[in-house]
């Protein structure tokens, strides 16, 4: 176990614990029989396999696969369930890109043991071929994404619209939603996928988890962007407008988060919104603490800065 002193240099202050009203509030998960859920993500890691260089900038020495490696390794020692999920662009951004197109990304996310990832617009870069041949050879993880329909391309049996996690007596639902891609992506890149309308679609693939499937906790993996100036579809507008997510995991704005956002969803209950940046400097750790009949919850949600 860290030592205080250990974590609040890990976390460098970017740590929050949110009090959701009608949720278990702060006292409550000090009593009773509870049931302990640890959620790690990413979000736009971008090639980025070893830490930034230590030349004195403002991200010297930060990230790495290495030691992101490692921290996720310790907490899983220190904790009996947790799930490891990402919220796409795994791709484009460094050299091993270029070289690999993606193949060291996905086999290092495999060798962590990334439980399930959701699709970014740069995850596309290498063609649809690329993704799916990486995915298909390195990865063990599934792709979750509701809102692309792959169908007439090669992705078409690479990917689910949902996913049960079972950890414990705790039942976690995922969806995943992606970006619009007309005018971000080339056309040739993405071929004959379909975007459809991401709000629809994790609304009714969140709405089978939490009501036929009785899910404890329904999570989005979300490659929208956290918030626009503009009418732009984002993580705030997806909580805004849906019924059954507990929390979005977003991605694509590249958003450093030191505390969590909290959103009413059409029926006034609460959705967590919460992303860690770019580049794999923060891990995102998020703890979810179930009563007894699993009807209350409370979460802490951390950023764990990745560096020595």
């Amino acid at each position: 176990m860290w030592s205080r002193r250990n974590f609040i240099q890990r976390s460098s202050a970017a740590g929050a614990t949110l009090m959701v009203p009608g949720w278990i509030n702060g006292s409550s998960i000090f009593g009773g029989e509870l049931s302990r859920l640890v959620i790690l993500h990413t979000n736009d890691t971008h090639s980025r396999i070893e830490p930034f260089p230590d030349d004195g900038s403002r991200n010297a020495g930060l990230g790495g696969a290495a030691r992101r490696a490692s921290l996720i390794e310790a907490l899983r020692k220190e904790n009996e369930h947790v799930l490891l999920f990402d919220s796409g662009d795994i791709f484009q951004g460094t050299p091993y890109f270029n070289f690999f197109g993606g193949e060291l990304d996905i086999k290092l996310m495999a060798e962590m043991g990334y439980d399930a990832t959701t699709m970014g617009n740069h995850d596309f870069d290498g063609g649809l071929e690329n993704y799916e041949k990486h995915m298909r050879e390195q990865g063990n993880f599934p792709l979750i994404i509701s809102n692309y329909d792959f169908n007439e391309t090669v992705m078409h049996n690479r990917y689910v619209s949902r996913k049960i996690f079972q950890k414990g007596n705790m039942k976690i639902g995922v969806t995943g939603v992606g970006i619009e891609l007309n005018g971000l992506v080339p056309g040739a890149l993405y071929g004959a996928t379909r975007y459809l309308d991401p709000i629809q679609h994790a609304t009714e693939q969140a709405n089978i988890l939490k009501h036929d499937e009785k899910c404890d906790l329904v999570i989005c993996l979300s490659h929208l962007g956290y918030k626009y100036d503009s009418k732009k579809v984002s993580d705030i507008h997806l909580a805004q407008n849906s019924e059954s997510i507990d929390l979005i995991l977003g991605g694509h704005t590249h958003t450093f988060m030191d505390a969590p956002d909290t959103q009413r969803n059409k029926k006034g209950d609460p959705v967590v919104i919460h992303q860690v940046g770019w580049a794999g400097m923060r891990l995102g750790k998020i703890d979810v603490t179930f009563e007894r009949n699993m009807k209350n919850k409370c979460v802490t949600c951390d950023g764990i800065w990745v560096k020595n």
